[in-house]
């Protein structure tokens, strides 16, 4: 969204009619702070994403053991295991 100077003038202008001279500062710092918040709350959420998805390649890495070094029985239990968390 590119504002010209004659649409920026007009905005200014109904704000000035609508909100008074006085209100204007307390209005454009209400709106700072609402952006400043907002970005911050975007962050937070972008960075609880990342360490969620961390956090779960993690657990999927580490939490299957190695098949060419287990042994038949311990396979075969690895086997039930598995099949049983994919029924529940």
């Amino acid at each position: 969204m590119n504002f010209g100077t004659t649409e920026i003038i007009l905005i200014v202008a109904v704000l000035f009619l609508l909100f008074g001279a006085s209100r204007l500062p307390q209005l454009a710092k209400s709106i700072g702070q609402s952006r400043k918040a907002f970005k911050d709350g975007m962050r937070e959420a972008e960075e609880e994403a990342e360490r969620e998805a961390k956090e779960k390649q993690i657990t999927s890495n580490t939490a299957a053991p190695q098949i060419n070094a287990m042994s038949d029985e311990a396979l075969v239990e690895e086997m039930r295991r598995r099949t049983e968390a994919k029924q529940a």
